[in-house]
């Protein structure tokens, strides 16, 4: 299995994270590397949604492990194994961590490990900084 992850504290709120996880849509204004992504009904376990990677094929995903306003995981198939991209947040000490990771399991995990793996990884501070910026933002 080929895994990475990053977490940052941020100042925003459970509620508002939640909110631009949950607006599939939406992805790709926080984080750069979705050219558009589509869900097929509610965000909840079980459901189906579309994502087209900057540079990549369009990709069906399923939504696993879905908890309100604590975490969610997004999974891929890949030939001989899956890529789970997974979200959560937590409190500690009076703050918001945000998680975000990627695990990639499989026959083939080393290698897309190092052809998918190590740009997803690179691409995740700034995704996770536009993520926390955006929530914080102040909306009209």
């Amino acid at each position: 299995m080929w895994s990475k992850e990053i977490s940052i504290k941020t100042g925003a709120t459970k509620t508002q994270i939640w909110k631009l996880w949950t607006d599939v849509p939406n992805w790709n204004i926080w984080d750069k590397q979705v050219v558009s992504s589509s869900l097929d009904g509610e965000f909840v376990n079980g459901q189906t949604g579309q994502l087209i990677p900057k540079g990549g094929p369009k990709s069906i995903f399923e939504l696993v492990d879905v908890k309100h306003e604590e975490r969610f995981t997004s999974r891929s198939k890949l030939p001989l194994g899956k890529m789970d991209f997974l979200h959560y947040m937590e409190e500690a000490d009076g703050e918001l961590i945000i998680t975000h990771k990627v695990e990639i399991s499989g026959a083939l995990s080393f290698l897309f490990g190092r052809l998918i793996g190590k740009k997803l990884f690179a691409e995740l501070p700034e995704t996770m900084n536009n993520l926390s910026n955006l929530a914080q933002a102040p909306h009209v």
